[in-house]
């Protein structure tokens, strides 16, 4: 199942739809309560989410997602006109997993929910606990911590790391993270990129030295400090 949250009923109609006729079950809400209230029936397995709306502005409503232990690993993907590079800054840094600004076109759209669900299958395939230094990372029961304390990190966050521990020591570039983590190429913006390692550091505190940048290629993750 697919939330949409957006008070246009134009648009909310003609998503659910391309949606629904691409087979995927898809329910849309035109206010922040009715998306509540079904939040406490039925979590989804994706969240579209517009910025402008009544009784409650997107971005609190990511915030909210995020901070709730039961659903702060849903991915998300913002559907917003505010399509600046500063918006979409600050909608990644909130915890967003995608973000496409309005007007957009359904095959794209459709492009980026698919990317967005095979993510979230692949993951389940991939079991394996790590381990690196300070760092414990369970992708099966998604599981951060950091010195025995437990991290949130965004969905996006989340499957870069695992990408950097599955290869660890070894160096990924930009493109793979694209291709890899969004599973399409993101319109050419690598900032994208450099702005989750950024955040995914930030929220891993003292094991964020352990991700090293490697100048013109990419990043890497490995427990030895001196290779920065």
């Amino acid at each position: 199942m697919i939330y949409l949250v957006e008070d246009d009923d134009s648009i909310r109609e003609l998503v659910v739809y391309t949606l629904g006729s691409a087979g995927m079950q898809a329910e849309g809400f035109a206010r922040p309560s009715l998306f509540w209230e079904a939040m406490e029936k039925k979590r989804p397995k994706l969240i579209l989410l517009d910025i402008m709306l009544p009784e409650e502005d997107g971005l609190s409503i990511l915030r909210t997602i995020r901070k709730n232990r039961s659903t702060q690993h849903i991915p998300v993907m913002m559907l917003t006109a505010k399509g600046s590079e500063f918006d979409k800054v600050i909608g990644l840094d909130s915890g967003a997993d995608d973000y496409l600004p309005k007007p957009f076109g359904m095959m794209e759209l459709l492009a980026r929910v698919k990317a967005l669900l095979r993510r979230a299958k692949n993951e389940e395939q991939h079991p394996e606990d790590y381990q690196i230094g300070c760092l414990y990372v369970c992708p099966e029961k998604h599981i951060i911590r950091v010195n025995g304390e437990d991290v949130t990190l965004t969905y996006k966050e989340f499957e870069m790391l695992c990408l950097l521990l599955r290869h660890r020591d070894i160096v990924l570039t930009r493109d793979q993270f694209l291709n890899q983590v969004w599973g399409y190429n993101f319109d050419g913006e690598n900032r994208t990129v450099d702005v989750h390692i950024r955040t995914l550091r930030q929220k891993l505190g003292d094991a964020g030295v352990y991700i090293k940048t490697i100048r013109g290629i990419g990043y890497k993750i490995g427990e030895r400090r001196d290779e920065e």
